[in-house]
């Protein structure tokens, strides 16, 4: 069924919106992909903060005008799913490579982060960026590492003390 002249409109408007806000964007032609395929990949992406929406090129290409990802609008062609981070810019890139190694007829075709299109073979490094949680996990270890070292160095002095009164006590017994 067609889309009227007001439907088009909001469709753009909200997919500006999620644009607007979104870390990175994938964009993958879905060809021959079963409905309870294409609704598994819709409940993955859900589930991963990841917006998700089969949407005509050319209101894509109109919606994603004025933001970041104005870079992919000559690569939408074809019948294609748009997945945007909204969470960690590599969760549409997860959602995505998992799926596809799932299912061969998903092919990603644009991948753009911070308004540059990146190429292909990028979605492995963007699939392994940590997420928010992990990011200040790996900020705190590196934080509490220095904490650490000195609290065993100040422990240290004491320790080898008391192994130095040990030693003289044992030589001492023996003799």
């Amino acid at each position: 069924m067609p889309l009227n002249f007001e439907q088009k409109k909001a469709v753009v408007a909200e997919i500006a919106e999620v644009a607007s806000g979104a870390l990175s964007a994938i964009a993958a032609e879905y060809h021959g992909l079963t409905v309870d395929k294409m609704t598994e990949l819709r409940v993955r992406a859900r589930e991963s903060g990841v917006y998700l929406r089969v949407v005509k090129n050319t209101l894509a290409r109109r919606a994603v005008e004025g933001t970041d990802f104005a870079c992919m609008k000559e690569g939408m062609v074809g019948p294609l799913v748009l997945a945007f981070s909204q969470s960690d810019p590599g969760s549409a890139a997860r959602v995505m490579k998992d799926f596809a190694k799932e299912n061969k007829q998903l092919e990603v075709k644009l991948i753009s982060i911070g308004g540059k299109l990146l190429p292909l073979s990028d979605i492995e490094v963007l699939a392994k960026m940590p997420t928010y949680e992990q990011s200040i996990s790996m900020l705190m270890a590196v934080m509490k590492a220095p904490v650490e070292k000195l609290a065993r160095t100040l422990n240290e002095v004491p320790g080898k003390l008391v192994r130095t009164v040990a030693a003289i006590r044992d030589a001492k017994e023996a003799a």
